[in-house]
């Protein structure tokens, strides 16, 4: 549908009422013209949107106006992003900071709604259209990093990542003590229909629903099953926020038993809780791997104290195995690898061994999980990209009457002496060359809606495009609104 600026005016009121420059921000960001979008839902899930809003005001070091920019596109979030310069990454600065701030509060329920925000899925130019993941820069918080964002739920296998989202987010759940069931949440609607840009029935947008309209309105499709989640979670070893049995030896000049090391903490043991669980597995993290045929994707090289854990990767069943347990997931394989590191590293230090100390050993665990969150995103990162190139190129198909859209950057002939953006196709899109890109791309996205009177998907797209590109300069400007449409 076409989303006007006083519409989205309207769906900020609450965050107004907080932070008054917000609504003068979006404004200024959308002027007086339209912009297209998917039916808005950034307040579907508002308990978790008002939970982490409290908690990233807490220390807001970025400067950001409202937690409810990181849930629309780019071209509007830009207007609240504060100091975060890669819009792509808004809604993961934002929880990292949520997340931290929680926890140097000791806020359990803080840190929740900083993980489930993370999970929740960005508007879009479109129905179909999958969200651009954070590339260029890491979490602080591994339990942050190791989530992304759900994804339009009719976009290409948005069943089965979003499936495993969920799943990653019960875990992260559990390793702070918290409901990893709540993980469920975070699901967004039932998908839409390709090519109906209203979404109508399907999405809710209510900032004065202070529970969340996708749960009072009955219209969240959850992802898993209660019985998946216990199942993810008992596979990356139970509720290991608080299981550190290396640790506990540790402040007792105490040898870790290795034999029955609780090897299933979470995502960097990081989290705030006490240090004592009972959650883990009784594997025996002396073992060393069980000879399983496959091969290792543990992407992780550091030996202090303890050499890496592989983590055996087959056709079996259950395809992940870690010194003879098995798992469904990988990341709960990875886990059980770095926590069964860092026990022998623990032991080596406490033994006198090595010469290495105990915060050594945790952490290389951190850098572990770092070093396979850092593998599988981009490993995510080539399949989205795989993805959003197909989608977009059949986006850009229909530029209506006119043809590609392309912009190139470097000598035009119209400036020889120095490197300008300027328009491919100079029949339709007739413009001098610039040394902003915004003024060619802008130009492009004003005739493919008026003159040649394209798609609304192909404009939605060139307008996502056109606000990524201001954000670079050179020829990564120029790739980046070429992306975009696909061209």
């Amino acid at each position: 549908m076409k989303f006007t600026t006083s519409t989205a005016l309207m769906v900020l009121v609450g965050v107004a009422a907080a932070r008054p420059d917000a609504v003068k921000l979006l404004r200024k960001a959308h002027g007086s013209g339209k912009f297209r979008r998917e039916v808005p839902q950034e307040h579907s899930h508002e308990k978790f949107l008002s939970g982490v809003e409290a908690a990233l005001n807490l220390n807001n070091v970025d400067n950001v106006q409202a937690a409810v920019f990181a849930l629309l596109g780019n071209a509007a979030a830009a207007a609240g992003a504060g100091d975060v310069q890669d819009l792509d990454c808004l809604q993961q600065r934002i929880a990292d900071q949520a997340f931290t701030n929680a926890k140097a509060a000791n806020d359990v329920e803080g840190m929740t709604n900083a993980l489930i925000f993370r999970a929740l899925e960005r508007n879009t130019g479109s129905v179909g259209l999958a969200s651009a993941l954070c590339e260029s820069e890491t979490a602080k918080n591994p339990e942050i990093a190791a989530i992304q964002q759900h994804q339009d739920p009719a976009s290409d296998g948005a069943a089965a990542l979003n499936k495993q989202i969920t799943l990653d987010l019960a875990v992260q759940l559990a390793s702070i003590g918290a409901d990893p069931q709540l993980a469920l949440q975070s699901g967004t609607f039932a998908p839409g229909e390709i090519g109906d840009q209203t979404g109508a029935g399907n999405t809710c947008d209510d900032e004065n629903d202070k529970e969340g309209c996708i749960f009072t309105e009955n219209l969240l499709v959850e992802d898993a099953t209660a019985d998946e989640i216990d199942e993810a979670v008992a596979a990356a070893g139970g509720n290991a926020a608080n299981d550190n049995a290396a640790d506990d030896a540790a402040e007792d000049d105490c040898e870790a038993d290795d034999e029955d090391a609780n090897a299933g903490s979470a995502a960097g043991n990081s989290t705030a809780g006490n240090a004592n669980s009972n959650a883990g597995s009784n594997s025996n993290a002396n073992s060393g791997a069980t000879a399983t045929q496959g091969v290792d994707v543990n992407a992780f090289t550091g030996d202090v104290g303890s050499a890496p854990v592989p983590v055996i990767s087959s056709a079996a069943e259950r395809p992940f195995s870690v010194n003879g347990d098995t798992f469904l997931n990988a990341g709960a394989a990875i886990q059980r690898a770095c926590d069964v590191q860092k026990n022998k590293c623990a032991n080596a230090a406490n033994s006198g061994s090595a010469d290495v100390s105990t915060a050594d050993c945790e952490t290389q665990q951190q850098e572990c999980v770092a070093a396979n969150n850092s593998a599988a995103r981009k490993m995510r990162v080539k399949m989205f990209k795989a993805r959003r190139q197909v989608t977009r190129a059949a986006a850009a198909a229909d530029t209506g009457s006119c043809g590609s859209p392309a912009i190139s950057f470097g000598k035009q002939d119209d400036r020889p002496n120095e490197d300008a953006f300027a328009a491919v196709d100079q029949t339709d899109f007739n413009h001098g060359s610039a040394l902003g890109v915004g003024v060619i791309t802008d130009f492009i996205c004003g005739q493919l809606a008026s003159k040649c009177d394209a798609s609304d998907a192909t404009v939605s797209a060139c307008e996502e495009g056109s606000a990524a590109a201001k954000d670079l300069t050179g020829q990564a400007a120029a790739d980046a609104f070429n992306d975009a449409l696909g061209v």
